[in-house]
């Protein structure tokens, strides 16, 4: 059979949660219809033996679109004087999850830029009042690099998770992607930290970032498999048209889904969304990422008026299912295709 060779070397990822550099160079490469369906079933099954049918929604809370970081693809960049810029107050933040706890959400995840003026103090603040107020709920938080003592503090006031892709474990590619002020030993350093604090604890790329490569990839991978991370964000690469990368393709719907697969099978009990990025670039992402291993989805509970502000990249999607106030449809999507959505803080399970 023409991929006999990948098929025997998913099976080994599935059996062993490892494999050599060639070994991901082969599989990574051989991203073609049959191997795709033959990972996204060992994956699907995979994830259906740790959590069943369940899918787990983060409610998302973007508190800020200010940012210092000047990051090449990203469209909320100090660099970007297009940018509309907002900041959620304290109390807009309780608002959302107020909203978000009658929708059935257990999970708050809010997300910024690395803003100055949200400093340590108010991310402390914020979280020890959301803790007080509900404390049944996950908090998730995914405000970029930061001293270890920050996470400490941020850990200390109650916060559970925090989301902070790598981007590229490729030194050569990160640089592509950042200034030079920003570090990928940086990026990873925090990561470990945040791991050695007792976060639930999230990396990720981005698929199809201007100069990546398969071997950038099996570098992800690598990666992936050294930190073991409770949580992995990956969707495609979308252009901003204020980057500099604004002219390069979008990244591939279907080496995302594929790469969820793989990533399944290599971190087993892994919290693995269907992201925006992957809705916004198809139609079908969601329910494609779902049914390729991923297990969370994140509908938006930020206030409209700036939904469409927090934008990293081109034509997000901002309304029907990636909208809170749509969770009834989105409900309805995932029990189409067999999955239910859950009240659930919907927590990493441990061996």
């Amino acid at each position: 059979m023409e991929h006999q060779l990948t098929y025997s070397l998913i099976d080994k990822l599935k059996k062993n949660r490892h494999l050599e550099s060639d070994e991901w160079r082969q599989v990574i490469s051989d991203c073609h219809p049959e191997t795709m369906e033959y990972a996204r079933q060992l994956a699907h099954t995979q994830a259906q033996e740790v959590y069943g049918n369940k899918v787990f929604i983060r409610g998302l809370i973007e508190i800020s679109n200010y940012c210092k970081n000047n990051c090449h693809y990203c469209g909320i960049r100090c660099g970007n004087v297009n940018a509309n810029r907002f900041r959620l107050s304290k109390e807009e933040i309780l608002s959302c999850c107020e909203n978000g706890y009658a929708l059935g959400f257990r999970t708050f995840v809010l997300q910024g830029g690395e803003d100055p003026v949200q400093d340590d103090a108010f991310i402390v603040d914020v979280v020890q009042t959301i803790r007080k107020k509900y404390p049944d709920c996950a908090i998730t938080l995914s405000v970029g690099e930061k001293e270890k003592e920050s996470y400490e503090a941020y850990y200390n006031a109650g916060a559970n998770r925090y989301l902070l892709r790598h981007e590229t474990a490729d030194e050569e590619h990160y640089h592509m992607l950042h200034p030079q002020n920003l570090k990928l030993e940086n990026r990873i350093r925090c990561l470990r930290d945040l791991k050695q604090i007792g976060f639930q604890t999230g990396a990720g790329m981005m698929i199809g970032s201007p100069g990546q490569s398969v071997d950038t990839l099996c570098k992800d991978m690598a990666l992936l498999e050294e930190l073991q991370p409770e949580m992995v964000g990956m969707g495609p690469f979308i252009p901003h048209k204020d980057s500099i990368f604004a002219n390069e393709p979008a990244g591939s719907v279907d080496l995302t889904v594929y790469l969820l697969s793989l990533t399944r099978l290599l971190l087993p009990r892994v919290l693995l969304p269907a992201t925006t990025a992957l809705s916004t670039v198809s139609g079908q992402g969601r329910s494609r990422g779902i049914l390729a291993g991923a297990n969370v989805v994140m509908p938006n509970l930020s206030p409209l008026t700036t939904r469409a502000k927090y934008n990293l990249y081109d034509n997000k999607a901002i309304t029907g299912g990636e909208s809170a106030e749509k969770i009834t449809q989105l409900k309805e999507e995932f029990n189409a295709i067999g999955y239910e959505v859950v009240i659930d803080r919907g927590d990493y399970r441990r061996e």
